[in-house]
């Protein structure tokens, strides 16, 4: 993404000579036609530039941090967020972060569920962790339209931040797994 001039037509090119009567007519171009076109000094001024240990550092200090903050009892949302990690980290200058939500099922409870055990090498994360981002993904399991209640509850700590607009202005996004078709991803 960014690096390609997708649907947009090029400002720089001109249209296709359907319009230019002489081609309309079957004449062929003449050297008129085919001149370049002169660059205006908007397109070629220069950028003041300073050292280059000065550009290493800023684009050092332009890191931008994504925060993907999950939950996952059987691991599904869980392999999303992984593979949302290398997509985010394969866009220059971002760092992608994990972190889950906390669970608040008892273990016995888990254990009678079947859950397998979380990846320790992923933190939870708490509400107040969530001012340190530049941006966020999100996500969870839908059951029945809903998010689950894990994430829920954790949405439901930030209303500190909402009171200080502290993440006022930071993008976010959403990314939801269901267990069966019309299973509630279309309304969450």
């Amino acid at each position: 993404m960014g690096k390609g001039g997708g649907c947009v037509p090029s400002k720089k090119k001109h249209p296709s000579s359907a319009e230019d009567p002489a081609r309309r007519r079957g004449s062929s171009t003449t050297a008129a036609n085919n001149a370049p076109i002169p660059a205006t000094d908007e397109e070629t001024r220069e950028i003041p530039s300073s050292t280059a240990d000065s550009v290493n550092t800023q684009s050092v200090a332009a890191t931008l941090k994504v925060f993907i903050v999950f939950y996952s009892m059987y691991g599904h949302v869980e392999k999303l967020a992984k593979r949302m990690k290398k997509g985010v980290e394969g866009v220059e200058g971002v760092e992608a972060v994990l972190f889950r939500v906390p669970e608040m099922l008892p273990a016995d409870v888990l254990e009678l569920m079947k859950v397998p055990p979380k990846d320790p090498e992923i933190p939870e994360i708490t509400a107040a962790e969530l001012a340190t981002a530049d941006g966020f993904l999100f996500g969870f399991p839908t059951r029945y339209g809903c998010m689950a209640a894990q994430m829920k509850a954790f949405f439901d700590s930030t209303g500190q931040l909402w009171k200080e607009q502290t993440l006022a202005g930071k993008p976010a996004g959403f990314f939801v797994s269901t267990g069966t078709q019309g299973g509630g991803q279309e309304t969450t």
